[in-house]
């Protein structure tokens, strides 16, 4: 388990430039050590930055302080608000993320879906019923690349309330398509549905979570 930390930046574009450098050597360090499973910008339709999502792979609470308490975008006021939510990556035949050395697109490359699932009494139901036809779906689209992660948003009882996945889609248009054929759409489980725009930041990375791991 882990944690998915959703971040917006505040007004003043200057900060986050102003302490960039520092804020790559710290989710540089944690990648390295496998601390860091993901991290990306989130940009506004118009390609300017808007924040931050970071996916660690901690042990506990005590380890998401931790990075709360390097990451200058938190520390220095880059980042005006931000939501952690328990995570769990699925266990899937991903492809590599970038590492050091490949090149930064200059534009969009990918989307971040945010989905949650319903609050009514029915939605664990919904999702159990469809899950097994929508982990199907998303094993292959891990092996071919069009998802890059994937993973369950946590309630506190580690009951699954939501859905984060980043997917290889340049333009919302492109990844709704993709998703209106999931189960977890078709089923009625994801009831509220966000899109962001990003691109990798090539960082040494450890290997994601593999299927093999299920068995």
């Amino acid at each position: 388990m882990g944690y998915a930390i959703i971040a917006w930046d505040g007004p003043d574009p200057e900060r986050r430039m102003a302490v960039r450098d520092r804020h790559l050597a710290v989710i540089t360090r944690w990648a390295a050590d496998g601390r860091l499973a993901l991290g990306v910008p989130l940009f506004t339709p118009e390609w300017k930055p808007a924040g931050s999502l970071m996916v660690l792979e901690v042990p506990d609470k005590a380890g998401l302080d931790a990075y709360l308490a390097e990451e200058p975008f938190a520390v220095e006021g880059v980042w005006a608000r931000w939501t952690a939510h328990s995570f769990r990556i699925a266990p899937l035949p991903y492809r590599p993320l970038p590492q050091p050395g490949e090149p930064i697109a200059a534009s969009r490359t990918h989307t971040v879906i945010v989905a949650m699932d319903g609050t009514d009494a029915a939605a664990p139901a919904r999702r159990a019923a469809v899950r097994e036809q929508h982990l199907a779906r998303v094993v292959p689209a891990a092996k071919d690349g069009t998802l890059a992660l994937g993973g369950a948003i946590l309630d506190d009882a580690g009951g699954m309330r939501g859905s984060i996945a980043v997917t290889r889609h340049a333009s919302d248009e492109a990844a709704r398509a993709w998703m209106a054929e999931d189960p977890y759409v078709t089923g009625g489980v994801w009831q509220d549905i966000a899109l962001h725009g990003t691109r990798f930041a090539p960082l040494p990375y450890q290997d994601l979570p593999s299927r093999a791991e299920l068995t």
